[in-house]
């Protein structure tokens, strides 16, 4: 294959940008960050082109595209690897060519077949390109950290020059990324990029390319930056496209690398309208919770998913301005608690799937668990005594909740949390499960991909981004035409739930979040610390996640740093984000409705003997059976604490008598 492969186009090639596409196959995109300002040879300062072939490749206008020494090395490190039963090379240098062929043509496995492939196909580059051509392409093509690609943009970014006004120490410094632009960058380390640009100085004088004394002045010197480049616009939707390249990184084996340099056109799950929807809501500051009293600004992240595909949507991981080139996104990356929006999981479906209705009464009261006495507060201090389960799950009701997971057993809300999808520790095997109380916490990825069950009649399709990729040939490499699902709880229960999670919205901690002209299911949640700088027990996270047959959405508000905190109490915080949201994202789906009425619609139907259109209710028809299993329960529940009462009291006298 290396010995047929065709290099005559690679320097058009590498001047091409790699596409994403949304779901209507739509071009949506570029990857823009990773093809820099293409510059000629005669744009390029030889300050940085000395000291990249110093450092790089001293040999390189006099060898064939390959080391004779490098391949004695490789070869050396390959037979000593297999002797360990290893089939790669941990070094063997490689030419400037090789290193060219390597990004544009092949993965970045460290093997043998891989580096002899690199080899021949660096011979073929060699026959069809000058030196100068191969060091042009070379530099534009390069990468050197932030997101950027090519020496133009790289000069621009850290010292706000063009490639051709680039000083010795400057140039040395962009040659000593080469090796590792995360570790030797200059924004994120500079003591170490200062140390390796040094190095990079000796190298020069050792190749006549700077005396010692300039060198030795210039490595006294710190480096003095000035980031004056600015993104192109062609990044359009960056949250979206960080998650794209994750994705194919750490699901399909690809490199930055790989993505950035070889014209790939990726195909996504992605509809602009709704991530420029929630774009804008994220660009809006009214919408957030207020500032610290230092001015640190809260942060959000956002997810929206296609409960019938499992395909993302649209993501946003922060707000405004405060994108990085595959930074922190907090739609996929921030793992907090869910608080109460873990409650459907844990506790409602299993208890439905264990015989409880959506109107059977639960327990609404202040109680002790277990040897540690541990005891659930509501978040409003408000407890009703008895209370039914639709109602307990709208207005969050914590006692209710623990009270439940208790009676139906921690290992059912252990494992049903397991079913959809959520990764736990054995240590989460515990009743403060029910309120989310997790080792790891959770991201609104994943509590999307979880309440998409909910939404797809009780089936999780495995989500992800990417649909597609093909090559600049024309072959697909990635094809997710067939995506994984699984059962998560029967469509009945499914059903019963959405029931029961339309009055959080319509009638519980989420009405202020609901989108006007809209009905829609799911969980507000909220977690307390007392490490926020007020010393009060205020809310660290915010969660909101709803839901319609068509889209799925998780929104959380906080702040990055614990010691800040959301001081509205309830649910209200962040609630106009989502909403906004919401109302945005809804007009660009097939706007389906849910066929099941709210449990509170059901329960009054119920009560009045009569469904919507007139005919006797079949909930009413239960309600005579509801009634009697209700009065049996209590009986129950009473006479099992008269008999606990009552062997309480008789050990007490057993123990008077003995004197104990």
């Amino acid at each position: 294959m290396a010995k047929t492969t065709d290099v005559s186009g690679l320097r058009s090639a590498l001047q091409q940008s790699t596409e994403v596409y949304d779901e209507k196959n739509q071009k949506a995109g570029f990857l823009y960050s990773q093809k820099g300002t293409w510059v000629s040879k005669d744009d390029i300062s030889k300050n940085v082109s000395n000291a990249v072939l110093s450092s790089e490749d001293r040999n390189f206008y006099h060898e064939y595209g390959f080391s004779i020494k490098g391949l004695g090395r490789a070869a050396w490190l390959l037979v000593k690897n297999k002797i360990t039963g290893a089939n790669y090379i941990s070094g063997g240098g490689s030419t400037l060519t090789q290193q060219l062929v390597k990004n544009a043509f092949l993965s970045q496995e460290q093997t043998f077949t891989r580096k002899a492939k690199e080899i021949f196909i660096a011979m073929q580059v060699e026959n069809d390109y000058s030196k100068d051509d191969i060091l042009t392409m070379y530099l534009n093509n390069a990468y050197f950290g932030n997101g950027v690609w090519g020496v133009e943009d790289a000069s621009q970014k850290y010292f706000g020059v063009h490639a051709s006004q680039l000083t010795v120490p400057q140039g040395a410094t962009l040659a000593a990324m080469l090796s590792n632009p995360g570790q030797y960058n200059p924004i994120d380390n500079p003591q170490k990029a200062r140390q390796k640009r040094n190095v990079v100085l000796e190298t020069m004088v050792e190749n006549d390319k700077v005396s010692s004394t300039d060198a030795k002045q210039y490595q006294a010197t710190g480096i003095v930056l000035n980031d004056t480049y600015e993104y192109k616009s062609g990044y359009k939707y960056p949250y979206y496209f960080d998650a794209v390249i994750n994705e194919a990184i750490n699901d399909y084996g690809l490199s930055e690398s790989e993505i950035m340099n070889k014209g790939y056109k990726i195909y996504t799950s992605l509809n602009q309208n709704q991530q420029e929807k929630m774009q804008s809501s994220f660009a809006d500051s009214s919408l957030f919770p207020s500032a610290a009293s230092d001015g640190t600004k809260a942060q959000a992240g956002s997810i929206a998913m296609d409960p019938q595909t499992g395909g993302v949507s649209a993501v946003v991981g922060g707000r405004d301005g405060s994108h990085v080139f595959r930074g922190y996104n907090r739609g996929t990356g921030l793992i907090r608690s869910p608080g109460s929006t873990i409650k459907p999981l844990a506790v409602y479906t299993p208890a439905i799937e264990n015989g409880y209705h959506y109107d059977s009464k639960v327990k609404d009261k202040l109680q002790p668990y277990g040897k540690n006495d541990y005891t659930p507060h509501n978040w409003d201090d408000q407890y009703a005594g008895d209370i039914r389960m639709y109602q307990a799950l709208a207005l969050s009701k914590n006692t209710s909740a623990v009270w439940l997971l208790n009676k139906i057993g921690v290992k059912k809300g252990y494992n049903s949390v397991k079913k959809f999808g959520i990764p736990l520790d054995k240590s989460d095997e515990n009743l403060s499960l029910a309120l989310g109380g997790l080792k790891k916490g959770v991201s609104p990825y994943q509590m999307a991909s979880a309440y998409t069950a909910f939404a797809n009649s009780g089936v999780r399709k495995d989500p992800h981004f990417i649909t597609k990729i093909v090559d600049s040939e024309g072959k697909t490499v990635v094809d997710k035409s067939h995506v994984k699902s699984k059962r998560v709880m029967s469509k009945k229960t499914a059903e019963q739930m959405t029931s029961m999670m339309m009055d959080v919205y319509d009638n519980g901690t989420g009405q202020s979040a609901k989108p006007y002209g809209y009905t829609i299911a799911g969980k507000t949640g909220s977690t307390e610390s007392t490490t926020a700088e007020n010393g009060n027990d205020d809310d660290n996270d915010k969660w909101f996640i709803g839901y319609t047959p068509d889209v799925v959405m998780a929104t959380w508000i906080g702040f990055d740093s614990s010691k800040y905190s959301i001081a509205n109490v309830g649910a209200n915080a962040g609630a106009s984000l989502f909403k906004t949201e919401m109302e945005g994202v809804l007009p660009y789906t097939a706007q389906n409705k849910f066929d099941i009425k709210s449990s509170s619609s059901r329960y009054n139907d119920s009560v009045s003997g009569q469904d919507g259109d007139g005919s006797k209710s079949w909930d009413s028809v239960q309600k005579a059976g509801e009634n009697i299993r209700d009065k049996i329960s209590q009986g129950t529940s009473d006479l099992k604490d008269k008999a606990s009462s009552a062997a309480q009291k008789g050990k007490e006298y057993m123990e008077s008598i003995l004197g104990r």
